[in-house]
């Protein structure tokens, strides 16, 4: 099995910033690739950010040229820098990860707990 654990949410003003974390733990695994998703009150999970092993990156067009997605395969976290944060970003945080068992090559998904990230003054 494999956890993930987000953490960096919280409360921040219009215009700040927050960092993200994810880290995957667990049984022994690659990372293919891993996403930051987010829901806010009342409606659908949707995607931020996505980054694959390769260094690929996609964003929602609503935080592109603010969010920034990064991955730290050696310690097998993934980052969301958030910056000049707006009151409609304000949702739960969720890290995805699309995985490969290192025992039985099958494919793996894993999903966090989510961390709340507020936008308010």
């Amino acid at each position: 099995q494999v956890q993930l654990v987000e953490s960096g949410g919280g409360l921040v003003q219009p215009g700040g910033s927050l960092r993200l974390s994810c880290v995957a733990s667990g049984s022994a695994f690659s990372i293919n690739a891993m996403d930051w998703y987010r829901q806010a009150p009342g409606k659908e999970r949707e995607l931020v950010a996505g980054i694959t092993i390769e260094g690929d990156t996609n964003y929602a067009d609503s935080v592109k040229g603010r969010f920034t997605i990064s991955l730290d395969n050696a310690r097998n976290t993934v980052y969301l820098q958030m910056s000049n944060l707006k009151s409609e970003d304000t949702a739960v945080y969720y890290c995805n990860a699309d995985l490969t068992s290192a025992l039985s090559a099958r494919a793996l998904d894993a999903w966090g707990h989510g961390t709340l990230v507020t936008v308010s003054s």
